[in-house]
């Protein structure tokens, strides 16, 4: 009886634990599809299919950068096995310390997941070593592209791209990119990423335990397509650019042109300038480190954050301002007294248009000093104080002392003083004009940028007005222009002032301190020169210019440091630019020798 129980009490034992099992099969294969997505995880591979990244065209539609195919070899460290490393290690083209190094960082990244073992393997290398890699279970190649250039110029204002960082990648909210992935590190490349940059798809394959692909998964359902990016025009003419750096050659400085009527950039020069190929490929990492070690500072954008005083090209502003608050008139004559401030070249009792003409220091030193002390205030200090104020309001109208809003990163905004400044540099009610007169000739505490000079010469070319400067035309295949790009922004002064100083810089050109050096037949130009000052060696060249006079289609500022007077380097240069876009060729090689061969090296 004992036995007959014992015998029922073990077959149901092992009844209850066959139906304990079948239960936990049943929900794991049925009902649980964690062990299904394990299961296929063996099984699938899923492959990143990364965009092409947009490319960038000028203005007239040339292609100035587009994508060149390189290849990346990726690791899984759990699924390696090698029979002969160094074998690999040749085929590869690394060496064995490099070999072991890289596992060690792709193991401490993660053992299960892929990673990139070697960096942007050419199309060339790929083919042949191709053929191999099926012998080397672990490793796999992922397709990617990579930024190529059409020409050698325009480094500074495209930028270019790189590995994202770990703290992009914690700044990423969107999740949007994965380590190893390239975004726009500077320039273009940085300010349109999220338009350049395309969106990622992906494709699910069958692979065998060595990795080798079986075929499609499933036939492709679950498979996406990647989403190009878009291709952007920019504003910039790209022969123009090419001729503005070739005449920049040796040189320090900045050349920025402007379509005045539209704010478009015509040329973004920063000199000294570098090939952007260098900042591309698997050299990326070694051509960075010698470009940030140049003392010559190649990477330094300069239109942009370049911040000296603008020199005499201010007498400009002086007198717009002047007229506007009526304090001088057109007919106004100052004697130049050279006891009060100095001043060059034979005159003695301008009016305004030959004070702008010669650059009279004495005569712009009198308007600001008739600017400031008005007699609102019987304090000299707070009357200077009140006066400063005002005029400052005028100067920062014309876009100084702020950034204009270029579509380019880190775009400084130049500084025009303010009573605070004073105030912390010499204490409340301690300063009056005589102390800051050197802001009447755009020197001093004064501080603007390249691109901000242009901008200047865009305003008077425009009588009173400008469009934010840009250099990215369109996005897409609409070709319409920006929208936040057609505002006009007004400066404080009436259009009717600007006539005055139009004529006179005309004048400047033809016959006064802009000399023949940017006179050219059958075109208007108008232009003022600057020299600014420079206590640690020759002084700077300043030029800014527009042209034609009555229907301008060029403004632009050219900067040569240490160049000397403005009427040398910076209007030869201004003048064989202006010629070269409005006529399309030049026919002063004596003045091309001049600027190309001149002693204005760095």
């Amino acid at each position: 009886m004992i036995y007959n129980n014992r015998k029922y009490v073990i077959r149901l034992t092992f009844i209850l634990i066959a139906g304990i099992y079948l239960a936990k099969l049943f929900a794991i294969q049925v009902l649980n599809e964690d062990y299904e997505a394990k299961a296929n995880s063996n099984i699938i591979d899923r492959e990143i299919r990364y965009p092409f990244r947009g490319l960038i065209y000028d203005r007239n539609g040339k292609l100035v950068v587009y994508n060149a195919p390189v290849y990346n070899l990726e690791v899984i460290p759990k699924d390696v096995q090698l029979k002969d490393t160094l074998a690999f290690c040749k085929i590869v083209g690394i060496t064995i310390e490099e070999f072991e190094e890289k596992m060690e960082k792709a193991k401490g990244y993660s053992y299960v997941k892929p990673s990139v073992f070697v960096k942007q393997i050419s199309n060339t290398t790929f083919a042949s070593m191709q053929d191999y890699l099926v012998d080397f279970p672990g490793f796999r190649v992922q397709a990617r592209t990579n930024r190529a250039y059409t020409y050698r110029n325009l480094s500074n204002a495209l930028g270019y791209i790189g590995e994202v960082s770990p703290y992009k990648l914690e700044q990423d909210t969107s999740n949007f990119y994965r380590q190893g992935d390239y975004i726009g590190i500077l320039g273009i490349e940085s300010k349109y990423e999220k338009q350049l940059r395309g969106k990622r798809g992906v494709k699910y394959k069958m692979v065998n335990v060595r990795g080798v692909e079986k075929g499609s998964y499933k036939d492709g359902t679950y498979d996406t397509l990647s989403i190009p990016g878009e291709n952007l025009q920019s504003t910039v003419d790209i022969s123009l650019q090419e001729y503005a750096e070739t005449l920049m050659m040796g040189k320090r400085g900045s050349v920025v042109a402007l379509e005045p009527k539209t704010g478009e950039i015509l040329t973004f020069v920063s000199a000294p300038f570098y090939d952007p190929n260098l900042l591309s490929g698997r050299d990326y990492g070694k051509n960075y480190a010698e470009l940030a070690a140049d003392t010559a500072k190649p990477l330094f954008d300069r239109p942009l954050m370049g911040a000296f005083p603008p020199g005499s090209i201010l007498k400009t502003v002086q007198a717009l301002i002047g007229l506007q608050e009526g304090i001088i008139t057109p007919y106004t004559r100052f004697r130049c007294d050279r006891s009060i401030i100095a001043c060059h070249g034979p005159h003695t009792h301008e009016d305004l248009q030959g004070a702008i003409e010669v650059s009279c220091n004495p005569y712009f030193w009198n308007v600001y000093k008739r600017m400031l002390n008005r007699g609102v205030s019987e304090n000299t200090f707070v009357d200077t104080e009140i006066g400063l104020e005002k005029w400052r309001n005028h100067v920062m109208s014309f876009g100084m002392g702020r950034p204009l809003g270029i579509d380019l990163p880190h775009e400084r905004g130049g500084y025009v003083p303010a009573a605070s400044l004073y105030d912390k540099i010499y204490g409340d009610n301690r300063w009056k004009f005589s102390t800051i007169y050197s802001n009447a000739i755009g020197q001093g505490e004064l501080q603007v940028v390249p691109l901000q000079m242009a901008n200047l010469a865009a305003i008077i070319a425009n009588r009173g007005y400008y469009i934010t400067p840009h250099l990215i035309k369109s996005i897409g295949e609409d070709g319409q222009p920006l929208e936040e790009y057609r505002t006009k922004n007004y400066t404080t002064v009436d259009k009717e002032h600007f006539d005055v100083v139009v004529d006179a810089m005309h004048q400047v050109v033809k016959r006064g301190t802009g000399s023949h050096r940017a006179k050219l037949k059958d075109i208007e130009v108008c232009g003022k020169t600057g020299t600014v000052q420079n206590s640690q060696g020759e002084d700077h060249s300043v030029f800014i210019a527009f042209a034609p006079k009555d229907d301008p289609q060029i403004a632009l500022a050219v900067y040569v440091e240490n160049a000397g007077q403005g009427a040398r380097a910076a209007a030869g240069i201004s003048g064989l630019m202006i010629e070269k876009y409005l006529k399309g060729c030049t026919d002063r090689p004596h003045m091309e020798e001049y600027i190309l061969e001149g002693d204005f090296i760095y």
